[in-house]
């Protein structure tokens, strides 16, 4: 595995020493948190920056010492992109099919956690709709500009954990809806759908894994209730040996660490088709009392492909 890295790596010590120049990535979700942090650091080691963000406004403040430090080495440019439309999603797509650029790594960051029961603009389940569904469409639209050696990097969660997906009722029309239970689902078919992805591009030289960032004080739990957050420290205490402070916060660039190593320093026949967590490939634990890993359901082919076929029909569009 490529480099000593752990739970306590950064960006910058993932990414020491490598340049980027000649690499485009884009990056959904860069107007705060982890999005803004991993457009930094690859912008900053000479990469050609895409990133994507439902407000531009704010996404164009919040990158803006971004920009200014990328202009001698790499660049970020700007793309409105609403996860929670499709209408949005396919306009994305189809600029920048349209612009014709290719891609060496895409990196589906943005996402939405825990939030009350809703609805996207097309009638999905809020969590579902946007984390999953809306990348779904964003990435197959543009899998052609993606170069041989290519990467797709999902942002997942310890969150799988809670659930699986529910490919009989997705929008909760029948179970009773929990926020964190809504939000596992979504993390799952996260993972899931870098599983299909991998299966069907690997051929070609395109891998895809999914990975998760940490605990992290980011801007991702602003629609959580404080009853949700409430539940999000007990999960996060239960899930630490008794010798551990209560709670453990990754920092912002910790946090984005392995999504860069994942997505550039990791060989990719190590991460293909994986789930990714502290800058290494997770181990499989299927044991509801094991608080680390990646869950068996979430990395099961024959379940990422009866996902992909669902989403296929939620969409409307086949890939």
């Amino acid at each position: 595995m490529a480099g000593p890295f752990g739970a306590e790596s950064t960006t910058d010590e993932v990414l020491e020493g490598v340049d980027l120049h000649g690499k485009r990535v884009l990056v959904t979700g860069v107007s705060a948190g982890l999005g803004v942090e991993t457009a930094r650091t690859l912008a900053a080691h000479g990469a050609q920056v895409v990133g994507a963000a439902r407000d531009l406004a704010k996404a164009q403040g919040a990158t803006e010492a971004v920009r200014a430090q990328a202009a001698n080495c790499g660049g970020l440019e700007l793309v409105e992109l609403d996860l929670a439309s499709l209408a949005s999603v396919r306009a994305c797509a189809d600029a920048l099919v349209a612009d014709g650029k290719p891609f060496d790594l895409i990196i589906c960051n943005a996402g939405v956690m825990a939030c009350p029961q809703g609805k996207t603009a097309d009638g999905f389940e809020t969590q579902f709709g946007t984390n999953h569904l809306g990348h779904f469409v964003l990435v197959n639209r543009i899998a052609s500009l993606l170069n041989a050696g290519g990467r797709l990097v999902n942002l997942a969660s310890s969150g799988h954990r809670i659930s699986d997906v529910n490919l009989d009722d997705p929008n909760f029309e029948r179970t009773p809806y929990t926020e964190f239970g809504a939000y596992g689902r979504s993390k799952t078919a996260n993972i899931l759908f870098a599983v299909e992805f991998d299966r069907r591009h690997k051929a070609d030289g395109v891998r895809a894994t999914a990975v998760h960032p940490g605990v992290i004080l980011t801007e991702l739990d602003r629609y959580m209730t404080p009853e949700a957050r409430a539940q999000m420290t007990a999960r996060l205490t239960a899930s630490q040996p008794a010798s551990s402070p209560a709670s453990t916060y990754k920092s912002i660039p910790q946090g984005a660490a392995t999504s860069v190593w994942s997505g550039i320093v990791a060989p990719a026949e190590a991460v293909g088709g994986r789930y990714c967590e502290d800058c290494q490939v997770a181990e499989v634990i299927d044991l509801r009392e094991v608080r680390r890993g990646v869950r068996l359901y979430a990395l099961d082919p024959d379940h990422a492909k009866a996902l992909w076929a669902k989403s296929e029909e939620m969409v409307g569009e086949r890939f």
